[in-house]
């Protein structure tokens, strides 16, 4: 089921799709501003290697915009009192890339499936209906390239 859903992403990606935020008729974003959406779903370990990704990807192009989505496992670094294995707080991590300019979105989803108070999410940390639904938003009507780490 997910390589035609996978085709059918890149049929409308080169059919056409709009790649800018707004309506249809807009054309594609201008200037040097690269726009990526990380997918995270799969806990701490993860969210550690995908932060560190997002470091690095900031210094090689600091004029990057990019968004982090979290679901499922991919939440957890994204609440109160989270730790790396070595016991450092995601949330200074977090804090740091949001400094930068890095938006962080957690799927409601989730969180009511988990039951999760979103008293726990942490600060400046957006609130979405769905990840995955937010994910496709990003990629379709936005532009955003997609990574996974």
């Amino acid at each position: 089921m997910r390589l035609p859903m996978l085709v059918w992403m890149v049929a409308l990606l080169c059919a056409g799709a709009p790649t800018h935020a707004g309506d249809a008729a807009s054309t594609p974003r201008s200037g040097s501003a690269i726009y990526v959406v990380y997918h995270f779903d799969a806990g701490l370990e993860q969210a550690k290697r995908g932060l560190r990704n997002i470091r690095n990807h900031l210094n090689a192009d600091p004029d990057a915009r990019i968004v982090v989505v979290g679901l499922a496992e991919g939440i957890d670094f994204m609440l109160k009192g989270a730790k790396t294995d070595g016991g450092y707080p995601f949330q200074i991590m977090v804090e740091e890339l949001q400094a930068d300019g890095v938006r962080f979105k957690i799927c409601n989803n989730t969180l009511v499936a988990r039951h999760v108070d979103p008293k726990q999410v942490l600060d400046d940390v957006e609130i979405v209906d769905s990840g995955v639904a937010e994910l496709a938003r990003l990629q379709i009507r936005e532009g955003y390239a997609y990574i996974k780490p």
